[in-house]
């Protein structure tokens, strides 16, 4: 088994090392300071699950350049599609399986027509099918510490479903292979269910925490942003019920889950203070796509997704 990592970030990097660790073969896609200490150093981690260790792993800015591969997992942001799409097209062509680790709505989710804020023209889908397609969602907390060093801090489950009966038994091994690492992945046959389950704490607690720069807990610990994120999650939850992909949610149980992870910024808090793209449109834009396709009424959800893309237009 081959597998590459496009997108060897905290979440991305955490993966391809445990994976190489067990003895699988594994290279991966990253780039500027972190590609090359990975090049030069391997791949560090320090694991709240798995302790300390360093692996040398294969290593590029482009996925041409690395071989075959039996699967490709997608843990770079989905804004930054564009710039993936030319190295995957041929690797699609050539057999390999595309696993989708993303947070936000995956361009699988409704393929006709495409949304607009996920696959814009249907570029993405147009070129990998179900056919090809395992989902995932990631529940795993990490950051870079340094360039090639990646801190874990608890999770480790990965919850994967093939989008077609014909992965199923591919699905079968790469989950036995990751369960053998010492990773947690949990077959579920709706895949798009758990999706939007994180999607409805991605789409509230990342817009109100970029919008008033606070961590996760300092945000649930005031009322007022507290409340901000209930009424995001209940417009989320609304869409998804329309979708027919969840009915009752916790929406409490859910904000003290996220009480109980590490006190953290945001990833796209985190963004926003480097002044780098967010990841708007896959997480709170295509929830607003959809209801407003819908009639669902998304008009909280619509606001704070007009007032970042005014307040980071310049990050773009």
């Amino acid at each position: 088994m081959r597998i590459a990592v496009v997108g060897a970030g905290a979440i991305g990097g955490y993966i391809a090392a445990v994976l190489a660790r067990a003895g699988i073969s594994v290279a991966v896609v990253a780039r500027g300071a972190h590609l090359e200490a990975i090049r030069r150093h391997g791949i560090a981690v320090l694991s709240s699950d798995l302790g300390a260790f360093t692996v040398r792993v294969e290593a590029s800015d482009d996925l041409r350049s690395l071989g075959a591969f039996d699967y490709a997992l997608l843990t770079f942001k989905a804004h930054q599609w564009p710039g993936f799409v030319p190295q995957l097209t041929p690797a699609v062509a050539a057999g390999t399986t595309i696993v989708t680790l993303q947070n936000g709505v995956p361009f699988w989710f409704r393929r006709t027509p495409p949304l607009r804020t996920v696959d814009p023209g249907g570029t993405i889908g147009a070129f990998i099918p179900d056919a090809r397609t395992i989902g995932g969602v990631v529940h795993v907390s990490g950051n870079i510490a340094e360039p090639g060093k990646i801190r874990q801090s608890g999770g480790g489950r990965f919850i994967l479903g093939a989008l077609d009966i014909a992965l199923e038994e591919s699905l079968a091994r790469l989950a036995a292979a990751m369960r053998d690492a010492g990773l947690k992945p949990e077959i579920e046959p709706n895949i798009r269910h758990f999706t939007w389950l994180k999607l409805i704490n991605n789409a509230s607690l990342n817009p109100v925490s970029t919008i008033h720069d606070l961590t996760i807990h300092q945000m649930l610990a005031d009322s007022v942003t507290r409340e901000e994120v209930h009424q995001l999650m209940l417009e989320s939850v609304a869409v998804g019920r329309a979708l027919g992909v969840v009915e009752d949610v916790d929406l409490d149980a859910r904000m003290a889950y996220a009480r109980r992870l590490t006190d953290v910024k945001t990833s796209m808090l985190q963004d926003a203070l480097a002044h780098r793209p967010l990841e708007l449109d896959p997480i709170v834009g295509a929830v607003v796509e959809l209801g407003e396709g819908l009639r669902v009424p998304v008009a909280r959800m619509r606001a704070v997704y007009d007032e970042l893309r005014a307040r980071t237009a310049a990050f773009s």
